[in-house]
Order: structure tokens, then sequence, then C-alpha cells
């Protein structure tokens, strides 16, 4: 039992670092089977290609292995959202919906 408790760690461990590698590797085939002729930018080496997914993981992406359990707070707002809706006679949803319609108009075509 202890024994397959280690494999599965090791497995566990082992899927995201062989998924970073060959992730790298097809960021730095696309980075060069494109960006040159489309851009004009140079070629990049696979460190370079992993370095630039990771950055940009860090920047826009996040890490989002270390939330709560349970699902976090955005999947429990979504969650009672759901709840409300449901709870909502035909009559309230559609003037809801109407509400939102309305809100997000002014905010699709606003010049800054």
């Amino acid at each position: 039992m202890r024994n397959s408790m280690r494999r599965r760690k090791k497995f566990f461990f082992l899927v995201p670092v062989v998924l970073l590698f060959v992730i790298s590797g097809m960021v730095m085939w696309l980075w060069n089977a494109i960006l040159p002729e489309v851009v004009g930018v140079q070629a990049i080496s696979y460190w370079q290609a992993m370095g630039t997914l990771v950055l940009s993981k860090i920047l826009f992406g996040g890490f989002h292995g270390c939330r709560p359990r349970g699902g976090g707070r955005d999947f429990q707002k979504k969650r009672e959202f759901f709840r409300k809706m449901k709870n909502m006679s035909p009559e309230e949803r559609a003037k809801f919906k109407e509400i939102w319609k309305q809100r997000s108009a002014g905010e699709r075509f606003c010049s800054k």
C-alpha cells in the first residue's frame, strides 16, 4: 500500500514537469515557424521558449493549483448566482436580463 502511494506521488510530480517540457517544445516550434516570417523577430532556443512560457504563466495565468479546497470563492459565487437565477420567476429573470443588457450596452461602445 505504501509503495503504491509513493508511485502516485512520483506520477503527480512528473506529469506537470513532463508537460512543461513538451509545451515548451511546442512554443519554440510555433514561435520559430510563425513569428520570424510574420513579425521579423529572431528564432528562439528551447530554454528561451520555456522561460517565455513560464513568464507568461506568471503574468497572465496565475497559479491555479493554490486554490483552497471546495473550488474557491469564484466557484462559490458562480454557484450562488445560478441558484438565485433558478429561484427567480420568469418575469424576474426577464427583468434581470434586461437590466444587464442595458448596463453592458453602454460599456461595449464606450470610447475613451
